[in-house]
Parts: structure tokens; C-alpha cells; sequence
């Protein structure tokens, strides 16, 4: 491949850079542009991108969208992951149900949601994972059963981030108990005003409120309001637009943390006798963030020459989330005691961000597909090894 980006990438880089200085507050920005807090200050954000078309650029022009390429896709999510630019459900939004309602949705359900993601009006959440169905997802037993023109769903879905601000969640329901577990499963698009549904919040380690259970009693859902067939939702939520699966943003979140921490070793000189360990150390994960930076730029070169990044997506995914865990570690350890200290301590360095990344980083190597999982499609897909 050819690493070399063309004139027109490098004016989008500038382009989205200088749109970033202009929103962005200075500093080092959020540990997390996923947490939940400030969250006016979030959607607000998510409309000056809407302003632009930037909410969902690679979509389609029908839907909102700009086409964009790849390779532009994946210079424009390094950069707002580099500034620390907030998500405000745009993971959910744009990753997930807009690719899923423009491959498997009705016309209808084209018109009525996807132009309010492209405008920033509507934030929507995700109802798989509940406590008995977690990497076995096809286990799940919230269910669905018809009544006329309605879907009457009771169960529990948890580890739904951004259930406290969505105003839409995509659900997985049983609808036929009987059938093999993958072939009885639907796929609706539930109002979270719907009466029934109650949502608890579940604050994480770093003492973000991101997740929340969700439970439905008795919440009425519209048939109209099912994606695709009925007990053909497994397929439905399988399906992955690969717009843009090069986790350059975790890459560039690293790159970030790591130039906090270079700066912070050049002021402060920490270290005394072990000052040069400590510096390998550090050049030592910048060059694995580099080796990383290539991955993310092979997989989305993949995409853009019409070639399927499978196997090449699982290794950027293990590796750019293993390598966060491994930076802030070091950071922690680089900072002292004083590393511990949370955002707003008198003494603490860097604005904290070293802290709460450490604790925020445990999560990403667990959702999205854990980097078992990971692995193992990388040895079968990737190496062709055998299943059993």
C-alpha cells in the first residue's frame, strides 16, 4: 500500500484541525470523549458538526451524508479522537443503527430517522447485553410477544451506554422461545419515552455515568417499528457497514496520552537514576502507537480498494486497546502518587487525565468483541487455524 496522503487528505486534515482549535476547548481534554458529563455542552458540539454534514460523512449524499472515502473517513476520526473531541453518541448513532436502517430498514423508517442523526436532533442507544448474555448475545431472553399491531416487550438489558440521554434504543427481543437460539430473535427500534421503561444508572470505576440497566415492563412496541423480518433480528444486528473499522481513534487517543507524558517527563525531569529506563520505556510504546498508527491505515487502504478488512480489523482492535492499558499504566507509574490523584486535586498532573484514562481503559478490551474473541477470528480467519 501506499502511505503517502494525496493533497486533497492533507487539506481535509488542515481543514478539520482548524474546525477543532475554533470548538475545542485548550488543554489536555477529556480522559474519555465517551463519558456522559456536560452533556448540553456535547450535543452542542454534535450541532456544529451537523452544520458541516460532519455528523455521518462517509454516508451516502441520500442520507445525509458527504461519500466520503475511507481514507477521509478514517483522517477525520484521527483527528477528533486526537483533539479529544467528545463522541456524544455518535458510536451508536452513526456506527451502528444508521448503517443498519439504510441496508435493512423500510422507507419509512429511512425518512424518520436517519435525516435527525445527520442533524444532531437524536441520540439513540443500544439494548443487547443483559446479565445473562454478555459475548454469548444469542442467550438473551428480554422478550416480545405480538398483540395485534403491537410488540409487548418485558426484560432487561444492561451495559446500555447512554441510556439516560437516548431518545431511541435498537433492541434485540426473543420473539419465538421455541426456535434455535440465533433464529428467534428481533430487531426493534423502541422510544425511550415509551411507557414501561424504567432506566438505573451503573457508574464505572473511574466514576463515570456511562452505562445504565434498562428494564422493560410491559412497553409497548409498534410492529411498524421492527427491522426486518420477524425472528431474523440476529442477522439484522450482525450486519457492519465497514465505513470506517481502523480504530484509528484509539490510536490517536494514545498518541495524545503519549505527548502529555513526553511533556511532562521534559519539565519535570522525574526519575533521578531510572531517567533512561523511564525514556525507553516511553519510546518504546511510541513506537508500538507508530507500529499501530500503520495498522489503522492498512486496514482503511483495505476498504478503500474494495477489500474486505476482516481479520486485519480484530488486529487493530486487540492491539491499539491493549496498548492504551499498557500507556496509562506507565503513566501512573511515571506520575507517582501523584498520578492518583483525581481531575480537580490540588496537586494533580496532567488534569488527571492519566488517572482516569488507567481505570477508563480496562473497558475497551472487553466490549466490541473481548480480545478473546478478537484472537480467536484472527486464528481462524487470519491464520486459518482450526476451530476446535
Amino acid at each position: 500500500m501506499d502511505f503517502t496522503f494525496t493533497e486533497e487528505h492533507e487539506a481535509l486534515r488542515r481543514e478539520v484541525r482548524e474546525f477543532l482549535r475554533e470548538t475545542l476547548p485548550a488543554g489536555p481534554g477529556p480522559a474519555r470523549p465517551t463519558n456522559q458529563d456536560d452533556w448540553p455542552a456535547q450535543m452542542e458540539f454534535s450541532k456544529k458538526l451537523a452544520e458541516r454534514k460532519w455528523i455521518a460523512p462517509a454516508w451516502p449524499v441520500e442520507y445525509g451524508g458527504l461519500a466520503w472515502s475511507h481514507i477521509k473517513q478514517m483522517i477525520f476520526s484521527e483527528e477528533l479522537a486526537y483533539a479529544g473531541a467528545p463522541d456524544a453518541g455518535r458510536v451508536f448513532n452513526v456506527g451502528m443503527i444508521g448503517p443498519t436502517l439504510i441496508v435493512h430498514g423500510n422507507d419509512e423508517q429511512k425518512r424518520e430517522h436517519l435525516p435527525k442523526i445527520t442533524s444532531g436532533e437524536v441520540v439513540w442507544c443500544q439494548g443487547y447485553s443483559e446479565p445473562g448474555a454478555g459475548s454469548d448475545l444469542a442467550s438473551l431472553q428480554a422478550r416480545a410477544v405480538r398483540d395485534g399491531d403491537d410488540y409487548i416487550v418485558n426484560g432487561q438489558k444492561i451495559w446500555t451506554t447512554g441510556a439516560h440521554h437516548a431518545d431511541w434504543c435498537f433492541l434485540l427481543v426473543r420473539t419465538d422461545p421455541d426456535a434455535p437460539k440465533h433464529k428467534g430473535i428481533s430487531f426493534l427500534l423502541v422510544n425511550m419515552e415509551s411507557p414501561g421503561i424504567t432506566v438505573r444508572p451503573i457508574v464505572n470505576m473511574a466514576g463515570y455515568h456511562e452505562f445504565n440497566e434498562v428494564f422493560f415492563e410491559d412497553v409497548r412496541v409498534p410492529v411498524a417499528n421492527r427491522v426486518g423480518e420477524e425472528n431474523t433480528g440476529w442477522y439484522v444486528a450482525m450486519t457492519l457497514l465497514d465505513f470506517e473499522r481502523s480504530n484509528v481513534a484509539s490510536i490517536a487517543a494514545n498518541q495524545r496520552t503519549l505527548e502529555h507524558l513526553a511533556n511532562h517527563m521534559r519539565e519535570v525531569k522525574p526519575g533521578g537514576p531510572y531517567r533512561d529506563i523511564l525514556r525507553h520505556q516511553l519510546a518504546e510504546l511510541w513506537i508500538e502507537n507508530e507500529t499501530g498508527r500503520l495498522l489503522s491505515y492498512r486496514t482503511a487502504w483495505l476498504q478503500e480498494v474494495g477489500r474486505m478488512a476482516n481479520y486485519e480489523a480484530s488486529v487493530i482492535k486487540v492491539f491499539a486497546t491493549e496498548l492504551g492499558q499498557r500507556i496509562t499504566n506507565f503513566g501512573v507509574n511515571l506520575l507517582g502518587p501523584s498520578g492518583l490523584l483525581e481531575p480537580g486535586s490540588k496537586y494533580v498532573p496532567l488534569n488527571g487525565v492519566i488517572e482516569k484514562g488507567h481505570l477508563s481503559n480496562v473497558a475497551p478490551t472487553i466490549y466490541s468483541g473481548s480480545s478473546e474473541i478478537q484472537r480467536n477470528i484472527i486464528a481462524t480467519r487470519g491464520l486459518g487455524l482450526p476451530r476446535d
